[in-house]
């Protein structure tokens, strides 16, 4: 299948090598798991359990709220020890409401949906449903609900759903390893996946530095003539949503629109073997497979590891670390976020936990910009870098939104490549952040507003009322004295 070049990208050191052949291991389950209950884009679960009460594997301990949200699931048997939000640990740094469970050793599941005999005899919508239910979210570092984009057939014409097995970011090498040990799995998920969305047509891509998964992957889906597996060009970030889009359909998709306004959803290979799990047999989503790596790590693993596991639990499991690390992240280098801190815990977005050297990161403080040019000459989105970042250094945020700030996907490849080191990534964080947070004061400030003026209306309304009833009483009072 010929694939379309994208613009700029960058080639960083890859150092998958050092994780890329070995198997997945299964974490033994640790004396504590810390589940929070926001894991996800959107709206916080509310909780269903309290402490005290004894749980079972797979049972819904928080509820969703609203469109944008899932539901969240104990990932082993055992009792609530609490349901506290500080000091609860979060990938985030912040407080959030997490529920802590003691394990009982027994891993026994609870009981589960029946599982959907024929899926493809289900309707969308009930394909949908039972991903929402399981708390299924974008296992690529997107989190957001699964099943939301499930339902974009209902409002787009989907012709494509792009299955992400490209896996760009250095170190990470989880998604390698679900495309080579659950083939099957992944392949059944993405055929029920495109079946809720109406797709007639899946392609699977995968980067070509993963032979092993494009031979394995190819092989599983020879059967089925609607899926077309796709190698694509080692290049970061060829995993971004748009730009594996673009890749393989040479369709740009619009700024502040959807790939699905051009025909094309696309969902993570660890997804879709999610999704294989919830419908064939019940399954929530309670455990992902995540890649620990990094030269500080003593023995790097892809690990299977429940949801609430601590960084320091897996980290234990491989052996602790080799020598202290510089720095840690979770996720990738590129796109990864610092570590607060060991004690936080697996969450349904953690791909990847590093544990990096002072050689790795091979930090050094920022120089003045020179002008090269050469943060604009591989930005993959096609913006200036350059000038976003002079317009946000001097407060000048709408001037920053003009330039196409909103439209950074915040790969860092401007970063990386920055002879001066300026951490030009970090000043466009900043601005989408003060941006977006400005939309939602703006957005409360006019809510407000309009709830001021209909409540005024309403009493200029009340008070018109009031004087209309007083008319007839004070005309019959006139009358009745002038007949005296």
């Amino acid at each position: 299948m010929k694939t379309f070049p994208v613009r700029g990208g960058i080639h960083p050191e890859y150092r998958k090598e050092l994780t890329g052949e070995l198997a997945i291991e299964r974490l033994p389950l640790p004396e504590r798991l810390y589940i929070p209950l926001q894991q996800h884009i959107g709206a916080p679960a509310e909780v269903l359990v309290q402490a005290g009460d004894l749980v079972a594997k797979g049972q819904v301990i928080a509820r969703r709220q609203g469109n944008i949200s899932v539901h969240h699931h104990a990932s082993t048997s055992g009792q609530v020890v609490e349901v506290t939000e500080i000091p609860a640990p979060h990938p985030t740094g912040l407080p959030q409401a997490t529920v802590v469970i003691a394990p009982d050793g027994q891993d026994v599941w609870g009981v589960l949906p029946a599982p959907i005999a024929d899926p493809f005899a289900a309707s969308p919508q009930a394909i949908a449903e039972r991903v929402a239910e399981s708390g299924i979210v974008g296992m690529g570092g997107a989190t957001f609900p699964a099943a939301v984009k499930l339902n974009l057939g209902i409002q787009y014409r989907i012709e494509t759903l792009l299955l992400n097995g490209a896996e760009c970011e250095p170190y990470l090498t989880c998604d390698d390893r679900v495309m080579r040990e659950y083939t099957d799995e992944v392949v059944d998920g993405a055929r029920i996946m495109a079946h809720a969305l109406g797709a007639a047509r899946i392609v699977i891509a995968i980067e070509d530095n993963k032979p092993q998964a494009l031979e394995k992957i190819t092989a599983a889906a020879a059967a089925f003539p609607e899926i077309t597996v796709t190698p694509v060009p080692v290049k970061y970030p060829m995993g971004s949503e748009r730009h594996l889009t673009f890749a393989i359909t040479g369709r740009e998709t619009p700024a502040r629109k959807l790939t699905a306004d051009i025909g094309v959803v696309v969902h993570n290979v660890a997804t879709a073997r999610a999704v294989h799990q919830a419908v064939r047999f019940g399954r929530p989503l309670v455990s992902r497979v995540v890649t620990v790596s990094g030269q500080a790590i003593a023995q790097p693993k892809n690990i299977e590891a429940p949801i609430g596991a601590r960084v320091s639990d897996l980290i234990e499991f491989c052996g602790g670390f080799s020598q202290p690390p510089e720095r840690m992240v979770q996720g990738g280098p590129m796109m990864g976020s610092p570590l607060p801190g060991l004690d936080v815990p697996v969450v349904k977005g953690t791909s990847g936990i590093l544990a990096l050297t002072a050689l790795e990161i091979n930090d050094r403080p920022s120089d003045p910009c020179i002008r090269c040019g050469s943060c604009v000459a591989i930005c993959a989105c096609g913006l200036t870098p350059v000038e976003i970042a002079a317009r946000i250094r001097h407060d000048d945020l709408d001037g920053a939104v003009k330039l196409g700030v909103m439209d950074c996907v915040s790969c860092g490849s401007c970063s990386w490549v920055c002879p001066s080191h300026i951490p030009l990534v970090h000043y466009f964080n900043y601005a989408k952040g003060a941006v977006n947070a400005k939309a939602r004061v703006d957005q409360k400030t006019e809510r407000t507003k309009t709830l001021a003026e209909a409540h005024n209306a309403r009493l200029e309304r009340l008070a018109a009322q009031r004087a209309a009833s007083r008319k007839p009483k004070a005309a019959a009072a006139a009358t009745d004295e002038a007949g005296a």
